[in-house]
């Protein structure tokens, strides 16, 4: 038997009551029967929109982070729209499985992660977005910077992590890895595989980490 997580979600506060859940998990149960999988844990996301960022849900995270951590490689949703309604982010996330070796599997969609020419464009064009992404959001901390100091002469001295836009989210981050245990290289490299850009678009590493939580300042 393979080891595997089910992941299930509903939109509505109001379907966490009705028969979301339960469908979910028992087309979950039985197609994990029938082809040789053992659930070993359910992740369920309560009211969260398929729109929204798999990174934003809570649920969602937490399995993420669990699957990097225990050796279990392999999610069985019921249908593609479960794991996101929004093109974008079901193929992101998508990406970010196959990357890491990880396996997504439909219950409605067997080949959701089928290498056909169409998904595969589109993995590859959102690879290009994801580096121009990380690369406009460090040009735009940059272009903050160079405004402040050609209008005030001076910038002030190094502003804390957080205080730029787009730092806040990846602040949050920091702060919720710390919390899960993560010591400050972990939470490095678990950044670095990710593709969260630091200030300056270098890699993190484990003192920059440090110096961000703790409020520890350059000698």
């Amino acid at each position: 038997m393979v080891k595997a997580f089910s992941y299930l979600r509903v939109s509505g506060k109001g379907q966490v009551s009705g028969d979301g859940f339960p469908r979910q998990r028992a087309a979950i149960k039985t197609y994990a029967k029938a082809n040789g999988f053992s659930i070993v844990r359910e992740f369920a996301d309560e009211g969260v929109s398929g729109a929204i960022e798999t990174t934003e849900r809570p649920a969602f995270a937490e399995m993420v982070a669990v699957l990097h951590s225990n050796g279990v490689r392999t999610v069985i949703v019921e249908k593609l729209d479960r794991l996101a309604r929004d093109l974008m982010v079901q193929e992101s996330a998508l990406l970010y499985f196959s990357q890491h070796g990880f396996t997504i599997i439909s219950v409605s969609e067997p080949d959701l992660m089928a290498n056909d020419p169409s998904r595969t464009a589109f993995r590859q064009m959102m690879g290009v977005f994801a580096q121009y992404d990380k690369a406009m959001i460090v040009a735009k901390l940059k272009g903050a910077r160079m405004r402040k100091k050609a209008k005030e002469g001076v910038c002030e001295g190094r502003k804390p992590f957080g205080h730029y836009e787009g730092e806040e989210a990846i602040l949050g981050r920091l702060k919720a890895l710390r919390a899960e245990g993560l010591g400050f290289d972990r939470i490095a490299a678990k950044l670095n595989e990710e593709g969260v850009p630091t200030r300056t678009g270098k890699p993190w590493h484990g003192v920059v980490v440090n110096r961000i939580l703790t409020g520890k300042k350059r000698t």
